[in-house]
């Protein structure tokens, strides 16, 4: 029997009270277009975190978005002044729109056409200098050489790097520093060195080199820009396939369109052939097949007839069906699962917090760099117009924008692939726990079972037996229960919840007290102490005091990928165990059907919770994956867990993943995936190191141009972004 668990979902709308009065908290979502950096992460939160009502702030840097909790006394407006005060411009998120995104996004093309541009008129004219030292040019051409390159790059750098000098100033007003700093210095310093050298009639002009050091920062910004839009949030992507509006049907049979927003329970919608659903309900009339792998990852059509539950996001493949609803939008399934991916994708993992703490103290070091590059060779001699334009190429080559997305880049690839094949990431670290996991254990009902288990012994028992059964079954959200449930229904009888039901995770469910006290659950909880092993199916007992105990029998079939999936992972070289509150000869069977050696039976949940611990503290590190009811502790006291969830109860899982569809297949393919996303934050850990270790020591030594040094720092940003989209490239193993 199983124990409801809930836990706190985040309201779908950017602004919207929580529902539990006492904590009078709500969530607000808010666009903040010019945050580019982790030094921008950083200044955004902690001016958000000094508002007195706000509980907490996280940005998300792949998304340009920053998610905040605050008591329900607060203004958007205050946060949104919070923020400008700091220099940053925000806009309160009212839906999951990209339009800003791909404003920016136009915009950023504009520049870099400019700049583009600009930057082959001017080579041209170096060529014919370079070319002239060589043909001895008079020194009036070259000047005047020099002065036509000046015209054309003093508006061109001025438009196109405004970008960078606007988000400069913004932080340098506000005493702090982001990745745009030491850009806007480089490139005004270079253009302000060519323009003393041209009016001087010297050489070391690097009029070109500034605009095509804006080049490829913009060109490397606007890829930047198009992959983040590649991979967008889930969340995000899930949210843009909700329908704007429907045809509700009233009992005279009249349609009309409204609004999907002003939709209620109880509403009649009409969902045409080929239409998604844009509600959660059940089919009033109609018969047909839904595509519902938007929620489960099974791309096999699924069909439906008058009765069956239906969710927001799937599309009605045949023919009209009318839906009574039975939620609103804000409270759909589709809605529930946007929540908890973004709740897990503005959440702070480990690696994301080391990523975060080394962004922070590298804007200091970059100028630090800089500067001491540039003051040792001055006093190597050679003079400033040297030792300025090799400290320039080091204030542009240390920009810590790689290792800003080494981490978010594959966090939100990860979770984007996850939710193809039906599986929710709720938590942002499970990534990280799950990768080095060394031991699997299973439960047995709804995780290798199929957890749609059928009252065999129906007919040998009485219908008053099994209406009080169902009475008090209807208690619990168990299959056992629902079983029961389903039985009374099918038979036609009434049903009507007892009062002061109770239930005990593992054991059963109680009604009544002393004398009229009725139990429903396992032998030992209605004090039978003797119970002969079944070999077909499990045993559940009814009994009212004072009266015999009544056998509920029940059939559970294992789930058809079950031993392909076992063997897969002790093949990959993890160890499988099976724990089971079942008695003996039940567990047996099913381990032989799917291959598992290690199985335990007659367990109960605390043994369970001890069984974990022990084998943590033997050194293993262990993912449960159980139904996320009555084995909530479980799932708790593994290092990782897994839950096998129906669309109704997804919310209830207390497991770090759920996975839809009647298949064990994501098990394997959220570790396998686990693995790989682990692999590549190292990978892009070691391009952004590598990079720089490489790269700043030649700049240092005056081996790099500031040219040079662009094209470098842009290409290393790009390389990590796009080593992580490959996660959705790679093909499983399975």
């Amino acid at each position: 029997m199983a124990e409801t668990l809930t836990i706190e979902k985040s309201p779908s709308d950017s602004r919207q009270a929580s529902e539990s009065p006492e904590s009078s908290t709500l969530t607000l979502t808010l666009a903040v277009d010019n945050m580019y950096c982790g030094a921008c992460i950083r200044s955004v939160e902690q001016a958000l975190a000094n508002l007195k009502d706000v509980q907490n702030a996280r940005a998300n840097f792949t998304q340009r978005r920053v998610v905040v909790r605050a008591k329900s006394t607060i203004e958007p407006e205050d946060l949104i002044n919070a923020l400008k005060n700091t220099g940053y411009e925000a806009s309160l998120l009212a839906d999951f729109s990209d339009t800003s995104q791909k404003k920016l996004t136009a915009d950023l093309a504009q520049r870099l056409g400019i700049a583009a541009f600009a930057s082959f008129n001017i080579m041209l004219l170096s060529v014919s200098v370079w070319s002239g030292e060589h043909a001895e040019m008079d020194e009036a051409t070259r000047t005047l050489f020099h002065w036509l390159s000046a015209i054309i790059a003093l508006p061109a750098i001025t438009y196109a790097g405004m970008p960078f000098f606007s988000s400069a100033k913004t932080a340098i007003l506000n005493w702090h520093v982001n990745m745009d700093v030491p850009i806007s210095l480089g490139v005004i310093l270079a253009t302000a060195l060519s323009f003393y050298q041209t009016f001087q009639g010297r050489d070391g002009v690097y009029f070109d080199a500034a605009i095509m050091l804006l080049t490829f920062l913009l060109l490397g910004r606007l890829l930047d820009q198009m992959m983040r839009q590649k991979a967008l949030s889930s969340a995000e992507n899930l949210l843009k396939l909700r329908q704007t509006s429907v045809r509700i049907v009233n009992e005279k049979g009249e349609s009309q369109r409204i609004p999907v927003g002003t939709v209620v329970p109880g509403m009649h919608v009409l969902v045409a052939a080929g239409e998604r659903l844009a509600v959660d309900g059940r089919v009033l009339k109609g018969e047909s097949n839904i595509d519902r792998s938007i929620i489960t990852g099974e791309t096999l059509p699924h069909a439906v007839a008058k009765g069956d539950p239906v969710f927001s996001g799937a599309i009605n493949l045949l023919s009209p069906l009318v839906i009574e609803v039975t939620a609103k939008e804000e409270q759909s399934l589709l809605c529930e699962i946007a929540d908890l991916m973004a709740t897990a994708e503005q959440q702070r993992g480990r690696y994301v917090q080391i990523a975060d703490r080394a962004a922070k103290s590298y804007a200091p070091m970059v100028h630090t760099l800089a500067a001491i590059t540039f003051l040792g060779w001055m006093i190597a001699g050679v003079g400033w117009q040297v030792a300025l334009p090799i400290a320039i190429s080091v204030l542009i080559i240390t920009c810590p924008c790689a290792l800003a997305l080494a981490v978010p880049a594959v966090q939100v690839a990860a979770a984007g692939r996850l939710l193809k094949h039906g599986i929710i990431l709720k938590s942002a670290d499970a990534l990280e726990r799950l990768a080095p996991v060394d031991t699997f254990v299973f439960d047995k009902t709804g995780t290798l079972t199929q957890g749609t288990v059928s009252l065999l012994n129906g007919r040998d028992i009485d219908d008053s037996i099994l209406a009080q059964a169902a009475s008090l079954a209807i208690g619990s959200t168990h299959p056992y229960s629902q079983a029961i449930i389903k039985a009374a229904n099918e038979r036609g009888l009434s049903i009507s919840p007892m009062p002061n039901i109770k239930e005990t995770a593992g054991f059963g469910l109680v009604a009544g007290q002393g004398q009229k006290e009725i139990r429903l659950g396992s032998a030992s909880w209605c004090g039978i102490s003797e119970l002969q092993d079944s070999k077909e199916g499990s045993d559940v007992f009814f009994k009212v005091a004072g009266s015999d105990a009544v056998l509920f029998h029940f059939q559970d079939s294992i789930k058809e990928d079950a031993d392909r999936v076992i063997r897969a992972l002790r093949s990959s070289g993890y160890e499988v165990e099976l724990l089971s509150g079942d008695n003996k000869a039940i567990v047996n069977a099913l381990a032989q059907q799917s291959g598992i050696e290690t199985w335990r039976a007659n367990v109960t949940p605390a043994q369970k919770v001890e069984h974990l611990q022990k084998l943590k503290a033997s050194g293993h590190n262990v993912a449960m994956v159980g139904d996320g009811l009555n084995d909530a502790p479980s799932l708790k006291a593994a290092n990782v867990s897994l839950s096998p969830a129906s669309a109704t109860h997804i919310s209830q899982a207390a497991a770090d993943y759920v996975f839809q569809g009647s298949k064990l297949f994501p098990v394997f393919f959220a570790v396998e995936t686990a693995k790989k996303a682990h692999s590549l934050v190292m990978q892009n850990f070691t391009l952004a190191i590598g990079y720089n270790i490489f790269l700043v020591p030649l700049a240092m030594a005056g081996l790099v141009t500031p040219l040079i040094a662009a094209i470098a720092m842009s290409l290393s940003s790009i390389s990590v972004t796009a080593n992580a989209l490959r996660l959705h490239t790679l093909k499983s193993e399975l």
